[in-house]
């Protein structure tokens, strides 16, 4: 695995160095960082693995290039999703690139932190991230004395999450991959920027919305929930939105055409057990697709959760101790190559394991 981006460092040392970084991440230790790091690779200070975050030199995102290939190649499905979402990195002081007190899922309430936002694959062979960025509140990039102690160049300016979506995206299709389906929740859904470029592009997508998210009819504008409100029930199918930890994620569906020019779709999720629970999505496809493969899209998203938590616990996304703008992709760049490498090798072994089995049966 390391053998494929190894031409990204300049240096001997640096190559050395970023090999035992990951093999650092792939061990048992509790915490990743600089010093836990430094201490599996047999060193006495962390000064070395601090310099290859911040003072080597290397491309960090050639290296990404070569893990979305690698993971594609690995994982690539016919079935696979696309999904967009981000996570939050816990920080104390004001000196890391991009913190300020904001709302955290990670944390579920408004926390001093640094948000990313990634392109997690998700196919039947597994799920793996594929692209990330750091988002920049404009309370940092209106005060470019703060960027520049921080490393950041003046090239960089306020993008909200739905345009790091979208330019993350863009480099995916630039790179020839070969993507169907892509799914994200209704921050990035409301977004009609982003639901345009993806029309543009071809891009078939599933977002979540806001109840509130109006569609144009022949009847003039509606809203989501009106709109499903006025459906007939026996539009409604109980269809499974994927496997969950308790099995079968089992729901209502329903699927309105309103007619739109640009031929947009409104799908309505309803709990069973509390049907007044309703969830809203918008479609667009490059072709007619059934309601059970728009589920199945909408469904891709909450595998997203899991990948964050996986590369948190596995190969320490979060555990790093840097301040600088290019160091944060860079740690971020290295656990992504190490999640990687442990969903591809997972996948082999369950291949391996099934034909096995196979043969066992055949032989007796």
């Amino acid at each position: 695995m390391f053998a494929l981006v190894a031409g990204r460092f300049a240096q001997a040392d640096s190559r050395r160095r970023a090999r035992m970084y990951v093999l650092g991440l792939l061990s048992g230790a509790e915490r990743k960082n600089s010093w836990t790091l430094a201490e599996q690779a047999g060193d006495l200070t962390p000064d070395g693995m601090q310099r290859l975050l911040n003072f080597y030199r290397w491309d960090a995102d050639a290296t990404r290039d070569d893990i979305r290939s690698y993971v594609l190649r690995h994982l690539g499905d016919p079935g696979g999703v696309v999904v967009a979402d981000e996570t939050g990195f816990l920080k104390k002081g004001t000196k890391s690139a991009g913190v300020q007190r904001e709302y955290s899922g990670t944390a579920g309430r408004i926390e001093n932190c640094q948000l990313g936002v990634f392109l997690t694959y998700v196919s039947p062979r597994g799920r793996a991230l594929i692209d990330r960025e750091l988002y920049l509140p404009k309370s940092w990039t209106d005060d470019r004395t703060r960027c520049e102690e921080a490393g950041i160049g003046d090239a960089v300016d306020f993008a909200t999450k739905p345009e790091l979506a979208q330019r993350m995206l863009e480099r995916l299709l630039d790179a020839g991959a070969d993507v169907e389906w892509f799914t994200a929740d209704e921050a990035y859904g409301d977004n009609p920027g982003l639901r345009s470029w993806c029309e543009q592009a071809g891009l078939n997508y599933v977002m979540a919305i806001s109840r509130g998210h109006r569609f144009d009819t022949t009847a003039g504008k509606a809203r989501a929930d009106d709109l499903a409100a006025a459906a007939p029930r026996k539009g409604w199918q109980r269809l499974s939105a994927g496997e969950g930890s308790k099995g079968h994620r089992l729901y209502d569906w329903l699927l309105i055409d309103p007619a739109t020019p640009g031929g947009q779709q409104l799908l309505v999720r309803r709990s069973i057990s509390k049907p007044t629970e309703l969830a809203y999505y918008i479609c667009h496809t490059t072709y007619p697709a059934p309601i059970a493969e728009l589920v199945r899209v909408a469904g891709s998203r909450w595998a997203v959760e899991e990948t964050f938590q996986f590369a948190k616990n596995e190969t320490g996304l979060d555990h790093y101790q840097v301040r600088k703008y290019h160091a944060w992709y860079r740690h971020i760049t290295l656990s992504m190559l190490a999640a990687a490498f442990l969903t591809a090798t997972a996948h082999a072994e369950r291949l391996r394991d099934e034909k096995g089995a196979a043969q066992r049966r055949k032989n007796t």
